[in-house]
């Protein structure tokens, strides 16, 4: 069985400094595929460079890479970072759009810094639209704002919604927009009953796996090699067998991946 770990930070420090072992573990447990986001200009370099590492070992797997704001430092955004993302992107035709997307849980953020938020997300969404790329998109608590950005924006390149944490409502709206719903860490917290139950009603195609190594888990560093068990718990979960979880989620990042072959 192979899999691709849809959302792994590998330029994070915490994994960085150990990450021939990490992706060689990923290796062992049928891990070989990485789409990796960066968060802020100032890792889109180390997250460039993973790519390039990525070609010239072989060992490492195949390594793709998107470049982004992520919504926690949209206050810390100027103008001359969006031409920065864009001269970025354009430097590397295969790179998505990431991570970027709205972040509402905080309940004393203020209408400013939210509607800050959806500007820094709009202006990204129509840079990924002008150059056809996906997007990697992290939401928490606003599914209707992204779902109208998305809109408003004319954006249809699709991508990944990470993290999914939301009900099978809040799924299928996102689904209908072109995006694949990414099932992680989630599953590993016995507690996390909504996504569980989120899960049964997905269709093959509509999801693929994750971990976002190295957060999600507690007291531990969290790393590509779990997809396996995540798999395993998917399987279970969806009543069918590890390899057809395997089979559909490889399919579905093909389908994503393959836009890149005609840009």
């Amino acid at each position: 069985m192979n899999f691709t770990d849809t959302h792994c930070h590998l330029a994070d420090p915490a994994l960085r400094e150990n990450l021939t072992h990490i992706l060689t573990a990923a290796r062992e447990a049928g891990v070989g595929r990485f789409i990796v986001p960066a968060t802020r200009p100032q890792d889109w370099q180390d997250v460039a460079d993973l790519a390039q590492r990525s070609s010239e070992n072989p060992l490492w797997g195949n390594i793709h890479i998107a470049l982004g704001i992520h919504p926690w430092f949209s206050d810390d955004v100027s103008e001359p970072d969006f031409q920065r993302l864009e001269q970025a992107l354009q430097a590397r035709p295969t790179a998505w759009v990431g991570e970027i997307g709205l972040d509402f849980y905080d309940k004393t953020q203020t209408p400013p810094q939210r509607e800050r938020q959806i500007q820094v997300f709009r202006h990204q969404l129509a840079i990924a639209q002008t150059l056809h790329r996906r997007v990697i998109i992290h939401n928490l608590k606003a599914t209707a704002d992204i779902a109208t950005a998305v809109k408003q924006t004319g954006f249809t390149q699709g991508g990944i919604v990470h993290a999914f944490s939301g009900s099978a409502e809040e799924a299928r709206v996102l689904t209908k927009l072109g995006f694949k719903i990414g099932i992680g860490s989630l599953l590993l917290n016995p507690n996390a009953r909504k996504i569980r139950e989120t899960l049964k009603t997905l269709n093959d195609n509509d999801f693929v796996l994750e971990t976002d190594s190295p957060f999600m888990l507690k007291n531990e560093i969290n790393t590509p090699a779990n997809i396996r068990q995540i798999a395993a718990i998917a399987a279970e979960i969806r009543g069918v067998a590890v390899e057809e979880i395997a089979e559909a989620t490889e399919r579905n990042v093909e389908m994503l991946l393959a836009a890149e072959k005609v840009v």
